[in-house]
Order: structure tokens, then C-alpha cells, then sequence
């Protein structure tokens, strides 16, 4: 089973920048599709962007434009590369993948979150 790390997370200024990865660790064959959402304490989560296995994209519309998904397969890992950021988009952001074990099990999984501060 493979656990799934984001980092890249902090604080900015309005009108900056940040990636976020997303990294997966364990019996992993090949990781899928790849979500990203975020979650403002008090609210819902609600979905970001994603990307295929093939490498086909998708955003919400609240960040098209601004934020980019990108995928390196040989490291297992996904990237959110986040610009111009606004204070709206202060929250905690989260992947979650759907991977292919070395057993050829196909698995979801959510990782921990990592915290985004965009300051006005």
C-alpha cells in the first residue's frame, strides 16, 4: 500500500507562488489519476484540479488559468504549481490518488494535507 505525502505548503503573499507535490512511497506499480482538493476549516472540501494517467488535465473554474497540475511518473509524484494567489485561496490542500500496487491492486488514497497562507 502506498501513503501519499504533500509538501511545498506556506505562507505568500497575494500574488505569488507555490508548488505543491504530492508524493507517493510503498508498493506502488504506477499512480493513476490524481486529484487535488482544498478545505477551509468550517467549509466543505471541494476539488482543484486533476490529472489522468495519461497526462490530461482538468481544473476548477476558480483556478484555471493560475494553477497548473504536472505529473513526474519516475518519481511518483504530482505536482500543483499554484500562481497568482489570493487570499481566497488560503486553505489546506489535498491529494488523493488512485494507484496501482506492485500486486496489481488498484487503491485510493488521501494524504495528510498541506497548510497554504496567501496574506493580502
Amino acid at each position: 500500500q502506498a501513503p501519499l505525502v504533500e509538501s511545498g505548503g506556506g505562507l505568500v503573499q497575494a500574488g505569488g507562488s507555490l508548488r505543491l507535490s504530492c508524493a507517493a512511497s510503498g508498493s506502488i506499480f504506477s499512480i493513476n489519476r490524481v486529484d487535488w482538493y482544498r478545505q477551509v476549516p468550517g467549509n466543505q472540501r471541494e476539488w482543484v484540479a486533476g490529472i489522468t494517467s495519461g497526462g490530461n488535465t482538468n481544473y476548477a473554474d476558480f483556478v484555471k488559468g493560475r494553477f497548473t497540475v504536472s505529473r513526474d511518473n519516475a518519481k511518483s509524484t504530482v505536482y500543483l504549481q499554484m500562481s497568482s494567489l489570493e487570499p481566497e485561496d488560503t486553505a489546506v490542500y489535498y491529494c488523493y490518488a488512485v494507484i496501482t500496487t506492485t500486486a496489481r491492486v488498484i487503491s485510493t488514497y488521501w494524504g495528510r494535507g498541506t497548510q497554504v497562507t496567501v496574506s493580502s
